[in-house]
């Protein structure tokens, strides 16, 4: 099954409005012919969904019928989309030299295999950056894995920063100058916490719901004091009812506090459909990712994300993700009048409490509702 990530478009200015980000450097990369974007009257969303049992085996034999997806609050009717695990992938490796990021880089001199499980058996196209306190390109696209494991073999150190949301940003740029036949994936390698990021949150948040991009990252832990001092930014001290959707232990650990920002964003797609808070879940939003950017931003679009322990665990992680990548349901439903702005997405089986989903968890739509759209298949 092919991985593709919801065809989600960039907006809601008056809503977000912002002074400009010192401008990034752009990636030696030329737009690609077989891009097209196209202004349309109704969006394609596509979910993509990974389903196992509780014991973590894949299960691969669900029809559109056996799911039920709401678009803030609403059902929508959905589409299986055909198979596609030979379809072409571009790969964005995403790397923190900087920061706490400079003690793993001895980690990633021997990911060779992990590339070739990844691409090896598919056309494919992988990219190198690297990232302190902004990104470089290291390595443009190439379809020879060897040559991109070799300059993750040769990283250097970089400062004492580490701007996720900038990196993130730039990687996405690149991927949506690839063709629009390529499923397009960034992998994520880095701390918790985003450290002398430009770029906005809202506008973070709305990159990485555009070019059909999936997360998946491997995040170490950012020590306790830098989460402390991000998560005192926009806590508060007073709990919500005990047992609620918004309740807090007052005895939590700061080291536990992303989960924390993550119930937040769970709860506000819970109340604002009803109540159409756009802006409320968009700050609740953006403080799960300013608590744990590296979980969030894959939970928000239909990726994976695994607490880095060790070389050994990453190895093992990476391989996973190799595993599931091919392997996931791809939904789709196109939204009646879409509301510019954050959308909640909800996926969930009928008859199969057994079964667990893994699908994203939100998409943006801009008032003009311009998407970049892949061409047709042929018969």
């Amino acid at each position: 099954m092919k991985l593709l990530a919801a065809v989600a478009l960039l907006g809601m200015p008056a809503l977000l409005a912002q002074t400009p980000a010192p401008p990034t450097p752009q990636p030696e990369q030329q737009p690609d012919s077989q891009t097209a974007t196209l202004t349309v009257h109704s969006t394609l969303v596509l979910v993509p969904a990974l389903v196992r049992t509780k014991s973590g085996q894949l299960v691969y034999t669900l029809k559109a019928d056996d799911f039920v997806l709401t678009d803030d609050g609403v059902e929508q009717k959905l589409s299986l989309e055909e198979d596609s695990g030979s379809q072409p992938l571009a790969l964005v490796v995403l790397v923190e030299t900087g920061s706490d990021g400079a003690q793993h880089l001895q980690d990633y001199r021997d990911l060779a295999p992990m590339l070739d499980n990844m691409l090896g058996g598919i056309e494919h196209r992988v990219a190198v950056v690297g990232f302190d306190s902004e990104p470089q390109l290291l390595q443009n696209f190439t379809r020879n894995i060897d040559g991109a494991a070799g300059v993750l073999a040769d990283l250097d150190p970089g400062d004492q920063k580490g701007a996720i949301f900038d990196a993130l940003s730039y990687a996405v740029d690149m991927l949506r100058k690839q063709p629009t036949t390529y499923r397009r994936a960034i992998l994520l390698l880095s701390e918790t916490i985003d450290h002398g990021s430009h770029t906005k949150l809202e506008d973070a948040l709305k990159a990485i719901s555009d070019t059909n991009t999936a997360i998946y990252s491997v995040g170490f832990a950012s020590t306790k004091a830098e989460i402390k001092h991000e998560a005192s930014k926009f806590s508060s001290n007073e709990p919500g009812p005990p047992h609620g959707c918004f309740s807090k232990d007052p005895n939590q650990d700061p080291a536990t506090y992303e989960g924390r920002a993550t119930q937040n964003f769970d709860c506000f797609a819970e109340l604002a459909p009803p109540l159409r808070l756009i802006k409320m879940a968009v700050i609740a939003a953006t403080n799960a990712m300013r608590s744990n950017a590296s979980e969030n931003v894959a939970k928000f679009t239909g990726g994976e994300h695994f607490k880095y322990k060790d070389a050994k665990t990453l190895q093992r992680d990476l391989f996973t993700i190799s595993n599931h990548i091919p392997n996931r349901y791809v939904l789709s439903f196109h939204p009646q009048s879409p509301h510019p702005g954050l959308h909640s997405v909800t996926l969930q089986l009928k008859n199969y409490s057994d079964l667990v989903v893994q699908a994203r968890s939100s998409y943006w739509v801009d008032g003009d509702t311009t998407v970049t759209t892949p061409p047709a298949d042929k018969p």
